[in-house]
């Protein structure tokens, strides 16, 4: 009786530490520190998609499989379920809304009382989340203008935006990725509520211009950010989202080219047959190159044939004359052989490298197209930088020393 009173005593004073953490403001990291220090174990709070929100440590080994299923059994039974050996999951749930999970991993196990507090435990994270939605809301009008005046051209007052976005907790100094997403058919509205909370939740800001949801969000990968966003808001929506990025960008000046660069990145895309895909600017290839505002020719060049660069420049070999010869040759071996003065074996191992260099499908239609692009921009980029050398000025003998 004892041992039950302290065990349900010491459920209640934890509760009641993450309540107050709730409560006073705390951040989805605290509370899953907390609950991990309560439970003796490590805590991770997903979202509906199972993408990673929080966390009091890390979870290697954690088989996926498992856990997805658990947390359909959880979800179903509205309690923790047991996944594979010492991990948990127990749903995260508001009414009848799924906001999310928690998966925890407890090498000791879980006590009858443990499984209380883990419930909870996912009761107060579910709290959590709907004030941080509300508060979202609540700022969204502040938020919307805010961006909007950002992407308007020209941007109202850079300077004082930038100040009025750290007043909401946004550093615009801060590498910054922009993205806008299409919803294809259905109610626009609830991809609206979706994009307050998911901004609010990554420290971001949020829009809607022309019946696309614009998301301005911390961060340095667009491409990555175009694919979280589709992942999560697709499956919510339930039809098809285009979705494109492009950054990053580090300064308040910075978010219009930004937008008007992803706007074109989602046209094209539309042009392309990609309706319903994610993609940013530098997933475009060379289209993106011409679509960018500051024509990225080292990048593109970088990205296509930067590995057959690199390794010519390190061993001091001929990849990248090869590549020109076997193109000019109509893709014949031999005929470029002729033309390098070498065996037709020679240009068949120098191409076995060059696949391993770039990839098996560098020869897929669409990859060949840019290797050659990428082969023409850098031979002309060469002949240009030795024009420049060759007709720069002399520089004037240095004055003799005293």
């Amino acid at each position: 009786m004892r041992t039950s009173l302290t065990r349900m005593r010491h459920v209640s004073e934890a509760h009641g530490r993450i309540m107050n953490l709730v409560l006073a403001g705390g951040d989805l990291p605290h509370v899953a520190k907390a609950a991990g220090d309560a439970l003796d174990a490590t805590v991770m709070v997903r979202d509906p998609g199972g993408r990673r929100l929080a966390a009091s440590g890390d979870f290697p080994g954690l088989d996926e499989d498992a856990v997805a299923k658990a947390s359909l059994d959880a979800h179903a039974l509205r309690r923790p379920v047991l996944a594979a050996d010492s991990v948990w999951v127990a749903p995260v749930i508001a009414g009848s809304e799924d906001l999310g999970g928690l998966v925890v991993r407890a090498e000791g196990g879980l006590t009858d009382e443990d499984e209380r507090l883990l419930e909870l435990v996912a009761q107060s994270v579910a709290l959590l989340l709907l004030m941080q939605r509300s508060t979202a809301v609540a700022e969204g009008p502040v938020r919307d203008e805010l961006l909007d005046d950002l992407i308007a051209d020209p941007p109202h007052a850079p300077q004082q935006s930038a100040r009025r976005a750290r007043r909401l907790g946004v550093d615009l100094r801060k590498p910054h990725v922009l993205v806008v997403a299409r919803p294809e058919g259905g109610e626009q509205g609830r991809a609206v509520v979706w994009a307050s909370s998911y901004a609010y939740r990554l420290s971001g800001l949020k829009t809607v211009q022309g019946g696309c949801v614009v998301l301005l969000l911390p961060g340095v990968d667009a491409s990555a950010a175009a694919s979280a966003v589709s992942e999560e808001l697709t499956p919510l929506l339930g039809h098809p989202v285009s979705v494109a990025a492009a950054g990053p960008g580090g300064s308040p000046d910075a978010v219009g080219p930004l937008y008007a660069e992803a706007l074109r990145c989602l046209d094209a895309m539309s042009a392309l047959g990609g309706t319903g895909s994610a993609a940013a600017v530098a997933d475009l290839g060379f289209l993106g190159m011409l679509l960018s505002d500051d024509h990225d020719v080292d990048g593109f060049v970088e990205n296509a044939i930067g590995p057959v660069l690199d390794y010519d420049a390190e061993r001091l070999t001929d990849l990248t004359r090869t590549l020109e010869a076997y193109f000019a040759s109509g893709s014949s071996p031999t005929n470029a052989a002729e033309a390098l003065h070498v065996h037709p074996n020679t240009v068949s191992r120098r191409l076995e490298r060059i696949g391993e260099l770039l990839g098996p499908e560098w020869q897929k239609p669409g990859q060949v197209l840019e290797v050659q692009l990428a082969l023409r921009l850098q031979r002309t980029r060469e002949v240009l930088t030795r024009r420049r050398a060759a007709t720069a000025p002399a520089r004037p003998p240095a004055a003799p020393a005293d």
